[in-house]
């Protein structure tokens, strides 16, 4: 394929196989729509009362192979509104289809290849039978028709092409990799998350392990900021709607908002979705000077976003997460250092977990100018400068149209895990409009009152989604500093217990988090159950470890270190920690 348009012709071709062997094998089912998505394609189907699953992809697959012979190429046939609301009677989602495209009288499409016809705007590849051969059917999945939850339910089915096998086998095996590593799975069998129907979808409940690790990560990030002059503060869940009415949040995002009832006032309480309009109120409870600028405020409160139900996925996308959030406060002559100060962070850390990445440069939709507010003047000047501060700090950056948030432009981290897969973290965002819909102000030094810029940063961004993105990138297999248990004493027989609960007690006193396997079973099994923990060390100790007091140390990837002094293993592994190395 020459370029993605190629691609996205292609497997759009293959969702068109997919609807007709799906006809073919069952003649009842009600097509609706068939898109080319980023990795592959899908097929919505109404199947009535049949239930499909994945173990009826081989027949599925082999139609769709006998199918692509017989087709030579897509034929394109114009018809009126009557002659295709004739040719799809009996299927209400291609007649609300047909009604909703011919309301200018236009004339409507459909494609044929050998039999199968179906209604169609068009973008195919000229040779089916000879470039349809390299799919493969994923998974199934059910899916509101137009993705309202007042709408009947279909079958969706996801598959992907690609010009080659090679391609094909290529994804196929990261998919494979992807389904080990996935944060669902691994939170689990490492008991790190969990969730619950009666406590609600989308809210997750983390066990001591998963708490220990999300404390972790903030406190990384708060001993890296707080080095860097940035002050903590808190501020409540719920607020009045009158303070996102002031910021605008109300009427940009309304949809997302959790509203709170109270017994006791008639106020309208919304669950707080992001920090930045509270901040505002500290910044202006008391009078300042542009001697007090800038002012850093961080913030780890948790936050709150109604999400759809089928967006709901893990911990990547939930209803309440934490945010290391921050808003700083500054002259318009200290954005520069101020932004260089916040990109200096992101750096350093996304360095500690050894992640690459690129910059998302996130503007407005031209097309849509009534998402924003604000003076578009101040748009044009924000997104250049966004630019400079990008170009200066040597960031490899790509352009994203309609990323921006409602009131700023952002230069957004796209993070690239082990696999290659690509996750938006950090955010950095120079903001007009919040300062001057809320009327702060500071005296300047010729006595008069300027607005402050307000710069909008996160470093992890989301700790539940950074968890996740950690957790895949990872494998569940920690550096040593943010691993749960990081050393499991293994006693050979009982007689050695002692020694190793008293070596275990030498290590948490040294403040590296150990536990002592205690159980009467063989050693072997011991080695796997840790190994399965993905603890970092396994310290093995029989009677020879326990005369001569040392310990036998094994990595979790199963590679044996030999015998040491406890007191070179402590001294080991505290500056590993404390150096926070990648394994």
């Amino acid at each position: 394929m020459k370029d993605s348009k190629d691609l996205e012709y292609l497997r759009h071709s293959a969702a068109h196989l997919l609807a007709a062997a799906v006809l073919e094998l069952w003649p009842k089912a009600k097509l609706t729509l068939g898109p080319a998505i980023e990795d592959g394609f899908y097929y919505d189907i109404d199947f009535g009362n049949t239930k499909i699953s994945e173990e009826d992809f081989p027949k599925i697959e082999k139609k769709m192979h006998e199918i692509v012979k017989t087709w030579k190429g897509f034929e394109k046939h114009d018809v009126s509104k009557e002659d295709a609301l004739k040719e799809f009677k009996g299927n209400e989602y291609k007649e609300e289809l047909i009604e909703e495209h011919s309301v200018d009288s236009s004339q409507l499409t459909v494609y044929q290849s050998g039999n199968f016809r179906d209604l169609c705007r068009g973008g195919h590849i000229d040779n089916p039978s000879e470039n349809l051969k390299y799919f493969k059917l994923l998974t199934v999945a059910g899916a509101y028709w137009r993705g309202s939850e007042k709408n009947k339910m279909l079958t969706r089915i996801y598959g992907t092409i690609f010009p080659t096998q090679k391609e094909l086998d290529d994804y196929l095996n990261l998919q494979e990799e992807a389904r080990k590593r996935d944060h669902r799975k691994l939170g689990k069998e490492l008991d790190l998350f969990t969730f619950s129907d009666l406590v609600g979808a989308g809210l997750p409940l983390f066990t001591p392990k998963g708490a220990l690790i999300r404390r972790m990560l903030n406190e990384y990030v708060e001993s890296v900021q707080s080095a860097q002059d940035y002050m903590q503060v808190w501020t409540p869940q719920i607020v009045k709607a009158d303070l996102f009415k002031t910021s605008g949040h109300y009427d940009k995002y309304k949809e997302n908002l959790f509203r709170v009832t109270s017994n006791y006032s008639d106020d309208e309480f919304y669950l707080k979705p992001m920090n930045c309009p509270q901040h505002t109120q500290i910044y202006a409870s008391k009078p300042r000077s542009y001697k007090d600028l800038p002012i850093r405020l961080t913030d780890f409160a948790m936050l709150y976003r109604d999400e759809k139900p089928g967006e709901l996925s893990g911990l990547a996308r939930v209803r309440a997460f934490s945010q290391d959030d921050c808003h700083i406060f500054c002259r318009e002559d200290q954005v520069d250092e101020e932004a260089d100060r916040a990109l200096s962070m992101i750096k350093e850390i996304m360095k500690t977990f050894g992640l690459t990445y690129r910059y998302r440069l996130s503007t407005r939709d031209p097309e849509h100018p009534e998402k924003y507010i604000g003076d578009p003047k101040i748009w044009d000047k924000t997104e250049k400068w966004a630019v400079e501060i990008m170009k200066r700090n040597n960031i490899d950056y790509f352009d994203g149209p309609g990323e921006a948030a409602f009131y700023a432009p952002k230069m957004d981290l796209i993070a690239k895990d082990s696999l290659g897969r690509e996750w938006q973290l950090s955010t950095l965002q120079i903001d007009y409009f919040l300062p001057e819909r809320f009327s702060l102000v500071y005296i300047d030094s010729d006595g008069k009152e300027k607005r402050p810029v307000m710069l909008h940063r996160a470093i992890l961004g989301s700790t539940e989604r950074a968890m996740m993105v950690l957790i895949e990138h990872f494998a569940g297999n920690f550096p040593t500093w943010l691993t749960p248990v990081q050393v499991k004493m293994l006693p050979i027989t009982e007689r050695n217990l002692e020694y190793a609960q008293r070596v275990a007690q030498i290590l948490r006193d040294n403040g590296i988090r150990t536990e002592v396997d205690d159980r009467n079973e063989r050693l072997q099994a011991k080695i796997r159950d840790a190994q399965m923990e993905k603890v970092a060390y396994m310290l093995i100790v029989g009677d020879k470890e326990q005369e001569a007091e040392k310990v036998a140390v094994r990595k979790r990837d199963g590679k044996d270190l030999g015998a040491t002094s406890l007191e070179k293993f402590v001294e080991d592994t505290k500056r590993e920690i404390s150096e926070k190395r990648v394994n």
